[in-house]
Formats: structure tokens, sequence, C-alpha cells
């Protein structure tokens, strides 16, 4: 039996949260929906968080464009985080906390292997 390296999985596991989390924006239930109007968005703006979402998900599910799958997951993070904290709703904090803090170490590792592959070899 083979072991399999939490650097495997860890992109696949961030990418079916973002698959979750953007068919949750683009669908957008009564209280997401609701959300988004008390913080001052357009009617559509879920639209294009779940499209941003999906977009990461998509990126990260392959090699060589999980680097960007994870830059894009970490930004749309850091506006949910950022949008959550200047509306007081610090408990809502935690998920994209822990999601950017993620698609950073996905980053990380996928950046470390861009770099330690000659350009001739990718």
């Amino acid at each position: 039996m083979s072991k399999i390296s939490w650097r495997q999985v860890l992109p696949f596991a961030l990418a079916a949260f973002f698959v979750v989390g953007s068919l949750s924006n683009i669908v957008a239930p009564g209280s997401i929906y609701e959300e988004y109007l008390k913080w001052g968005y357009p009617r559509w703006f879920h639209f294009v968080t779940g499209s941003l979402e999906l977009t990461a998900a998509i990126l990260l599910f392959r090699t060589p464009t999980r680097l960007s799958g994870a830059v894009l997951g970490c930004a749309v993070m850091f506006a949910a985080l950022a949008t959550v904290i200047l509306h007081g709703e610090y408990a809502h904090a935690v998920p994209p906390l822990v999601a950017a803090a993620l698609s950073m170490v996905v980053g990380w590792i996928s950046w470390r292997k861009r770099i330690a592959v000659p350009a001739s070899d990718q």
C-alpha cells in the first residue's frame, strides 16, 4: 500500500472546499443572499463570488495551474475575511482565515515545485 502525503491531499481538499462554497454562493439560499445585501454588495454579487471560487477549485485540481488556483482562492478568502471583519462578524472570520492560510500553503508548495523544476522540464 502506498503512502499518500498531506501535500498530495491538501490541494484536493481545498478544491472541494471551494466547490462547496461556490455552489452555496451561486445558488445563494435566502440567508446567504440576505447577508450579501446586508454587507452592501449588489444583488448579483453572490454570482461573482461563486464563480471565482469555482474557478479557484478548477485551477487547484491540476498541477500546472495549482499555483494560480491557490492565489485566486487566497484572494477570494481575504476579501471574505475583510468583509466579515469590517462588519464585526468575527465568528464568521474563521473559515475564510483557515482557507486563506491553506491556500498559502498550497501556493508555497506549488511555487517551490515550480522553481525546483528547470523551465525545459515544465
